[in-house]
């Protein structure tokens, strides 16, 4: 019995680490996720499966590092650079390349979850947005009053939410296995694929999310969470190593659904939706599922949906705070600061703009950001002086090296073809 009680005990804070990972995951589900992948499978059926595979790699690689210098340091990656950009000048050039970015995030994140209102309910898209940013402002109040695991608990539930409402559909309509398997080789077919990849890797490897990471950690695991009076705290005392354990283990689990849901989107599109006219958009692509594959698939795809754009843009705006605080080293009213970011998302609903148009461009210029969130992460992770003993090994160097210079490859790209290429 003792030793099954220590067993249990010793499952039971291995638990308590997981988390962190699951939340920063909900960026990899955002409404822009369901854009640019349902675009894809609808436009050109299985093509891109692979760019969705790789982007998943590469994040699992990217959102451990980011984890780690949270919890290794005690310090988030715009707090880092913040200290190391030696002026003013710098510091606010790189927060408004950061806050843009974190723009564009909200731009997804209010236009999906006001679509999806609008699917449900018949909200116009203007109220739904506005919807939206109160539902995140209430999201943040709960992490900010209720502490990062209450916050966690909110956010893993509306994940359950999403990957049922996103991954039921490929049961109903399953995709051919000759197709998924052809889509794992990776090529393009002209400049909107390209642009579609481009797509997709900013909705998968979200900028904010890399900054966001270090801090959830950060928040998790600072040392005066760690160390506790009592004798039962003090029995669960969590060391450097075994937390980087767990956080192995945390990273591997939120990427795993993320990367599973977002294949489904593209599979159910390119299983049902391929080749039907008006489906790669939102709308589009709702009332196709409704009528080919049944209104509970339809449902749920826009309940998906909806999950989605709460749940990531609490997420998002939590990411922009600590940005701002990190490289400005001020913190403005949360009200205040999600006010801002809402308007750039209301001011498209408001005049109209096509949605789905406005979110697959806004995974774009994600895209265009990850570079500067990825390098600094890869060179400060390195670093002896930053991580001490827990620096990355040679290869874990390389490796994040390669996925720099593929992303900034697939951006110059993308830019030429739409500049030369017409």
């Amino acid at each position: 019995m003792p030793k099954n009680r220590e067993t249990a005990g010793l499952r039971t804070r291995a638990a308590w680490l997981l988390g962190p990972a699951l939340v920063a995951g909900v960026a990899y589900l955002d409404p822009g996720n369901v854009a640019s992948n349902m675009t894809a499978g609808a436009r050109y059926g299985y093509l891109l499966v692979w760019v969705v595979v790789l982007g998943n790699v590469m994040a699992w690689l990217i959102q451990y590092l980011s984890a780690k210098l949270g919890i290794v340091t005690g310090r988030s990656l715009p707090e880092l650079l913040g200290a190391r950009l030696r002026t003013n000048t710098a510091r606010r050039a790189y927060w408004l390349q950061a806050e843009l970015v974190a723009m564009a995030t909200d731009v997804a994140e209010i236009i999906g979850g006001a679509v999806a209102l609008w699917l449900l309910f018949g909200v116009p898209l203007l109220w739904g947005g506005l919807i939206t940013g109160a539902v995140s402002i209430a999201l943040l109040l709960v992490q900010s009053r209720r502490g990062a695991r209450s916050f966690e608990f909110v956010i893993i539930g509306l994940m359950a939410v999403i990957a049922l409402g996103f991954t039921y559909g490929v049961f109903v309509g399953p995709p051919e296995a000759t197709g998924v398997v052809e889509g794992l080789l990776p090529r393009f077919d002209g400049t909107d694929s390209v642009l579609l990849a481009a797509s997709i890797l900013g909705a998968t490897i979200m900028p904010h999310a890399i900054y966001a990471h270090s801090s959830l950690a950060r928040d998790r695991f600072r040392p005066s969470e760690n160390r506790r009076t009592d004798a039962a705290a003090a029995d669960a005392a969590i060391d450097t190593r075994r937390v980087l354990r767990a956080t192995r283990w945390d990273v591997t689990i939120a990427l795993a659904i993320a990367g599973t849901v977002n294949l489904c989107i593209l599979l159910l599109a390119a299983a049902n939706l391929a080749g039907v006219p008006g489906t790669d958009s939102l709308e589009g692509a709702y009332a196709a599922l409704q009528s080919g594959i049944g209104p509970v698939v339809a449902t749920l795809f826009a309940v998906g949906l909806l999950a989605s754009g709460l749940a990531s843009s609490a997420v998002g705006a939590y990411a922009g705070a600590e940005i701002m605080h990190g490289l400005l080293r001020i913190r403005i009213p949360l009200l205040v600061r999600r006010l801002v970011t809402l308007v750039p998302a209301l001011a498209i609903l408001a005049i109209g703009v096509d949605p789905t148009l406005a979110l697959i461009i806004s995974q774009v210029v994600l895209s265009f950001g990850i570079p500067f969130a990825l390098i600094p992460l890869i060179a400060l992770t390195a670093k002896t002086d930053v991580l001490g003993a827990y620096r990355n090994r040679a290869w874990t160097t390389a490796a994040g090296i390669l996925a720099s210079v593929f992303l900034v490859a697939l951006n110059g790209l993308l830019l030429w073809l739409t500049l030369f290429a017409g």
